[in-house]
């Protein structure tokens, strides 16, 4: 067998692997890192791509003071349990740093958003902006034949044929003659997605999480870190119970790397592995995974391999949720759509379960959303749920896939993805729920409209609604009639967009063996680590801002150790 030897072997091409490895390269280690798959970024690349670290200085300069007993605070609020308070300290104390090093030391920059509200305004300490930040936008040119290793990001994410747009981008490209600013912008947009797609299979003005993925790699091209697609692992190895490397398997050739200072688990969590979701989550078959493909929980099972402990206590649930639509091509392959923000806050929506009732605030997190979902009692099931709204709501804001201005809609009808109908009770005959209900529930929403006060859910009573309503509606940015026919609905269901059970680590990410103690030269980060939020979702960002901290965390450790 062949052998290589190195100081750090990453295992997962992800952003908490890609950090690790971009950080051991910075202090001066030889470091590889190995991704199973053809291409490089994980579930991160396909996401927003928000990192939630409060008390930056990024934030500072931008006007936005955070003291991080403030955030503190939030945090104890928020998170029940003293599991992981160890972590969480850790993670306050160095996120604002690790954020500072990357700008200092790479092309890794971060942008504070002014106004992006932590999502439970009721808590003591939240914050309306500065705590997420976003990479800059990237230009993935400067790749060269590395884009291609890319993962691109959802198709559900795109317009025309491969352009990404940020959150920034919809109002000028929804309503370009809204003023001379926002023609320019579209204008600049559409010429360089034009000149893109002359020589590349997207654009190449890369945003949110594909911006983020973007910038590490190409860090690491720059620091010429060795970066390997294609590559399963076949085993960890141990001697005198420590984790000293690998067996590596790629094209049929088996090599064996000797790690000097140890070993990084960043495999991405279970989204997709069978076994772990029917061990954790519940119902695992009525809900669908966001995350990548890839994820399959190799991670935790190479570490339990040799001695570690799964972290599944104080967990309030196992995964990060937020519902998604599911369009079923002719081909038999499926596109899914996350409801994050665009469409469940806006006036004139509501989610239904199958009495016809509704059951949330639909403009809260798409977490929190999920969660009621899944607390309906068995008399009133909302696995699905269903997202209704009328004519005019489908004309101005659109629904899922279904994009606003309510043209060529005949495909997702003749999908089943989009329901219509010219009453609410044949809508919900074809949904299969209690028309009487429906009929009913509209109604008292249509009332409440006029108020502008929502009586039973207080949708458009917090930042976090507001943000994403209409701001241009009144009285309640988030409350409008469903009353010209016909009406629409789109199904959801719950989808898990991460995991908070991983394995147990100390808070320098060291694996935690079934003694309670670390388990030398091992570390896990991202997905792969048990969430320091115990599955409680107190902001946008939550699973990727402690991926990179404690991505960091784990190499300053491992520089401490003696080369094996």
């Amino acid at each position: 067998m062949d052998t290589e030897e190195v100081d750090l072997l990453v295992i997962g091409g992800g952003v908490a692997g890609l950090t690790a490895a971009l950080v051991a390269a910075i202090e001066g280690l030889r470091v590889l890192v190995c991704e199973k798959s053809d291409q490089l970024g994980g579930t991160a690349a396909t996401s927003a791509g928000t990192v939630w670290i409060p008390g930056s200085s990024q934030s500072r300069q931008a006007g936005l003071a955070d003291p991080l007993e403030q955030a503190r605070r939030y945090l104890a609020a928020e998170i029940d349990t003293d599991s992981g308070a160890e972590l969480r300290e850790a993670f306050l104390a160095t996120g604002p740093r690790v954020l500072d090093y990357l700008a200092q030391h790479s092309c890794v920059e971060f942008v504070p958003a002014v106004r992006h509200p932590d999502y439970h305004d009721r808590h003591a300490g939240a914050a309306i902006g500065g705590r997420a930040l976003v990479a800059r936008a990237f230009d993935g040119r400067l790749l060269g034949r590395d884009f291609a290793r890319l993962r691109p990001p959802m198709r559900s994410m795109m317009v025309l044929g491969g352009m990404s747009v940020s959150k920034d981008d919809l109002a000028p490209l929804l309503r370009p003659f809204a003023s001379r600013a926002a023609l320019r912008h579209v204008l600049a947009l559409l010429g360089r997605h034009a000149r893109d797609r002359l020589r590349h299979p997207r654009g190449t003005r890369l945003v949110m999480g594909n911006a983020l993925i973007a910038r590490l790699l190409y860090s690491l091209r720059q620091r010429g870190v060795a970066v390997r697609t294609g590559v399963a692992v076949q085993a960890l190895h141990q001697e005198a119970g420590a984790v000293t490397g690998a067996t590596l398997s790629q094209e049929g050739r088996d090599v064996h790397v000797q790690a000097r200072r140890g070993v990084v688990l960043a495999c991405g969590g279970f989204g997709h592995g069978a076994a772990w979701r029917q061990r954790f989550l519940p119902a695992p078959g009525q809900t669908h995974s966001l995350m990548f493909e890839g994820n399959t929980g190799d991670g935790l099972r190479l570490a339990e391999s040799v001695g570690a402990a799964i972290d599944d206590i104080g967990h309030s649930t196992p995964a990060f949720w937020t519902p998604v639509s599911v369009l079923r091509h002719a081909d038999g392959t499926r596109q899914m759509f996350p409801h994050f923000a665009l469409d469940r806050a806006k006036p004139g929506l509501i989610a239904v379960d199958a009495r016809g009732q509704r059951f949330v605030n639909e403009g809260d997190s798409y977490h929190d959303f999920v969660l009621a979902m899944l607390r309906a009692p068995g008399e009133a099931p909302a696995v699905p749920a269903h997202l209704v709204c009328d004519a005019g709501f489908l004309r101005r804001y659109g629904l899922g896939l279904v994009r606003p201005g309510a043209w060529r809609l005949q495909p997702f009808l003749r999908a089943g993805y989009l329901h219509r109908a010219p009453t609410l009770a044949a809508l919900a005959a074809g949904l299969g729920i209690d028309p009487a209900g429906l009929q009913a529930t509209v109604a008292r929403h249509n009332r409440f409209a006029q108020t502008g006060v929502d009586e039973d859910f207080g949708k458009g009573t917090s930042e976090l609604n507001r943000f994403n309503g209409d701001a241009g509606h009144g009285p309640n940015p988030c409350l409008g009639p469903i009353a010209a026919p016909p009406f629409y609905a789109v199904t959801v269901w719950p989808g898990d967009a991460g995991m908070s059970v991983g394995l147990r680590t100390d808070e320098d990410a060291r694996v935690q063996g079934l003694d309670g103690q670390p388990i030398t030269g091992l570390y896990a980060c991202g997905a792969d680590m048990g969430s320091i939020m115990r599955g409680r979702y107190p902001g946008p960002g939550v699973t990727l801002g402690p991926a990179l901290v404690f991505a960091w965390r784990a190499v300053m450790h491992a520089l401490q150790q003696r080369p094996g």
